[in-house]
């Protein structure tokens, strides 16, 4: 977890005060008494932010925040200085820095600009690493967004059923992007150079799927909420394969098509047939840490296809859609970015949140994350969040969450 905070003074007990203030908030503190000292901890891909004082000795902070964006334009900057440098502020925020404060200025003020600029932090790092994977190539990185654990474990997955010539099933919840993966899948298979052929499960009759098989030649057949075809298509298709067909079939659901094996809509012998390579999509619920890197992408997107400059996201606006359920998941998401895109920003929010719901979202958010990635064990969770034991826990029972149920 982002939480690291370079704070840089020339006074020692002030120093010492907002480094107590920043520790019992759970943040690490890195304390340096001037330009010089803190240089060397200022790199492209520093884990946190940065605090300074503007007056002091040698090189002051307007020094240090063009050195700071020098080395990495994305990096959060608060400047702290007194009530009479209000000028100096303007001259701050022009050149970039993230927040002004005024010293004295209250621990709850410090800490609040501090963890807003944490979470700025930790997302643009993540839509660092994101853009990255993208100039890989790999079409699985390229079009399956998402730094999580299940991201990943979804790409390698639709990597090692690629290589395989069997049918595919691909399930996830409504919106999750069952086509997606499925064009994914044929992208790196070895049909790839071959036609890639979409139909709909409830539109297709016997005739159309003859035509579609044909269509398909010797790529790939994808047949989307395959739980929808009609029984004499079921029958013709399970024929088709057992009889060696030439083309890869995918297909998708949304649905749960054991059930619809009991109702008797479905084949029971289809569906085992299918199942033999079983892609599983997972929700943002599952995985809301993506839904910041995803909204990104998708507003950069968006502004490309449109050709419309792109417009700053900002934290709040991150928070509001961290702290929706987004039943929709990605395909509503997308929605909602192309909305934002065209500057209709109040569709982002279904309410209006104040900062301290916000940040309550985001922390939940991250809590979940950790949780999931250290199979519920409080321990691991607690050490990797560098958190004390106490602390984790008072921060588990405020949102509702047991470690225990993000166990295998």
């Amino acid at each position: 977890m982002i939480n690291r905070v370079l704070l840089i003074d020339d006074d020692k007990e002030v120093r010492d005060a907002l480094s107590q203030s920043m520790s019992l908030a759970d943040l690490e503190p890195q304390v340096c008494g001037s330009f010089i000292e803190a240089k060397d901890h200022l790199t492209a891909d520093f884990q946190g932010v940065v605090v300074s004082d503007i007056r002091m000795p040698g090189r002051d902070g307007f020094h240090l925040l063009n050195y700071a964006k020098s080395v990495d334009a994305d990096l959060p900057v608060i400047l702290l200085t007194g009530e009479a440098d209000i000028p100096m502020a303007v001259q701050g925020m022009s050149e970039g820095a993230f927040a002004f404060l005024e010293k004295p200025c209250a621990p709850a003020d410090l800490i609040q600009k501090v963890e807003t600029a944490l979470t700025q932090r930790r997302i643009a790092l993540d839509a660092r690493q994101q853009r990255h994977i993208l100039d890989s190539g790999d079409a699985a990185a390229r079009m399956l967004i998402g730094t999580s654990v299940q991201s990943e474990s979804l790409r390698e997955r639709v990597r090692a059923v690629a290589k395989t010539s069997a049918e595919v099933l691909v399930n996830g919840a409504p919106g999750s992007g069952t086509p997606k993966v499925a064009e994914v899948i044929h992208l790196l298979s070895p049909v790839a150079r071959h036609p890639f052929v979409k139909r709909t499960g409830g539109a297709l009759d016997l005739e159309g799927l003859r035509d579609a098989v044909d269509q398909a030649g010797k790529g790939s057949l994808f047949i989307d909420e395959v739980g929808a075809l009609p029984m004499p298509v079921q029958f013709a298709l399970l024929d088709a394969l057992e009889s060696g067909l030439d083309i890869r079939l995918i297909a998708g659901t949304t649905k749960n098509l054991k059930s619809h094996i009991e109702d008797g809509s479905f084949s029971a012998e289809l569906f085992y047939r299918l199942d033999l390579m079983n892609v599983y999509i997972p929700s943002l619920k599952e995985r809301p840490e993506d839904i910041p890197v995803m909204f990104h992408h998708y507003v950069a997107q968006a502004c490309e296809q449109a050709a419309l400059p792109q417009p700053e996201i900002k934290p709040e606006t991150l928070a509001n859609i961290m702290a929706q359920d987004w039943p929709g998941n990605a395909r509503s998401l997308m929605s909602a970015a192309m909305r934002f895109s065209l500057g209709i920003e109040d569709t982002v929010a279904t309410e209006e949140l104040g900062l301290a719901e916000q940040m309550s979202a985001v922390e939940r958010s991250l809590l979940i994350a950790a949780l999931r990635k250290h199979d519920g064990h409080a321990t691991a969770t607690a050490t990797a969040l560098k958190l004390p034991r106490k602390t984790f826990y008072d921060k588990l029972a405020r949102h509702g969450l047991r470690a225990e149920d993000y166990r295998p």
